[in-house]
């Protein structure tokens, strides 16, 4: 029987309206999870090794995954994040991670587990565990061939990676990224994070009398009218202790700035008299002969006028602690390798002060030493 035009577009309306919401409805009960959506490695501490190879593992965190659907599907599973190696993900702009799967269960029977590339190829390799290749889906598999499935289950471990001058921090850095499991055939996706923290080491540094320095009383008669007058040098006991053997250096700065009579990185001011005329200045020396670290039966000193970049041929000469300069120690002998990892040093440091002329000072009053300066620990 031909029927009237009008009644076939009505029932072709009412097939493709009934088929449509069946579906949506079907993609929309599938359940992608994950037991922890964000993974922490923790804080790592540069103290933590004191002889770290080139890239320090950060760590192994394990959670589950489950993809739930009331219908058998297709369970191939993406993890999509920026590749940093074949079989490695990006940890921010320095790091690296791997993601592997195994101990996979598909609707309560074991699977291996294939790699491919694209969605329906055949696997190009199967394991009960695999390791998550980047631009690559894994999916169940029995006999060598991927099976459709009501429920997935499997267990991941990620493993991250970081050079080791990521350890090298002088305040506390924190990591984070971010990837997608993504079951492309039922619609659904699930983000997960990953974050490390790096700190520097704990160390404390002290000076034997709270780092007082006293010159007693001067008279006029024992200072030089025009020339400097250097006085007898003062010494204190500096010392360094870490909570693990640590690289460091030792830089000063002045908190008299400007007050120096001598403009060096090595020279501090002592202030100013009333009329603001410089009082002088002084010096703080370290002799790597006066000092001990560790079991170390030597120790030399080295510095870097580069931030750490590039260190001096360590020596035994005296140095003063300057304002930019990094000075560092180290028990190898004509070295360029920078400061070794000490957990405890014990030095003595001079302190050299020198009056500038007094007929450049007003001394109608009395004119007291007021100089003070920081030392201040770095982390090359």
């Amino acid at each position: 029987m031909k029927l009237p035009h009008p009644l076939l577009s009505t029932l072709g309306t009412l097939m493709l309206s009934g088929l449509a919401p069946q579906a949506w409805a079907l993609a929309d009960d599938c359940q992608l999870t994950l037991s922890q959506p964000v993974l922490d490695y923790g804080v790592m501490n540069r103290a933590i090794r004191a002889h770290a190879p080139a890239e320090v593992t950060l760590g192994e965190r394990r959670l589950s995954l489950n993809l739930n659907c009331p219908y058998p599907t297709d369970m191939t599973l993406f993890y999509r994040a920026m590749a940093a190696t074949a079989e490695r993900f990006r940890f921010t702009e320095h790091g690296s991670y791997a993601v592997r799967m195994g101990d996979a269960v598909l609707d309560g029977q074991p699977v291996d587990l294939g790699l491919i590339s694209a969605v329906g190829q055949a696997p190009e390799a199967t394991a009960s565990s695999l390791l998550w290749r980047p631009q690559q889906a894994i999916v169940p598999v029995r006999g060598g061939v991927a099976v459709q499935g009501q429920s997935l289950s499997a267990h991941l471990e990620l493993t991250a990676w970081a050079p080791k001058n990521a350890l090298q921090v002088r305040d506390t850095v924190v990591w984070e990224t971010t990837g997608l499991f993504d079951a492309v055939a039922t619609g659904r996706t699930r983000e997960l994070t990953l974050r490390a923290s790096f700190a520097p080491a704990a160390c404390n540094v002290e000076l034997s009398s709270g780092g007082l320095v006293d010159f007693g009383r001067l008279s006029i008669n024992e200072l030089s009218p025009d020339k400097n007058t250097r006085l007898p040098p003062k010494d204190l006991t500096l010392r360094v202790s870490c909570d693990a053997p640590t690289q460091f250096a030792l830089v000063m700065h002045d908190n008299r700035p400007g007050t120096a009579t001598d403009n060096s990185e090595i020279y501090y001011g002592l202030g100013l008299d009333k009329r603001s005329n410089k009082i002088g200045l002084y010096s703080v020396t370290v002799d790597p002969a006066n000092a001990s670290a560790d079991s170390f039966a030597r120790v030399y000193r080295t510095d870097s006028t580069t931030e750490g970049v590039a260190w001096s041929t360590s020596s035994s000469n005296p140095m003063a602690i300057a304002r930019k300069s990094y000075l560092g120690f180290t028990d190898s002998a004509a070295s360029t390798a920078g400061p070794a990892s000490i957990q405890n040093l014990t030095t003595r440091v001079t302190v050299d002060a020198v009056i500038a002329p007094t007929a450049s000072l007003d001394l109608s009053s009395a004119v007291h030493l007021d100089g003070s300066g920081t030392i201040e620990m770095f982390y090359p």
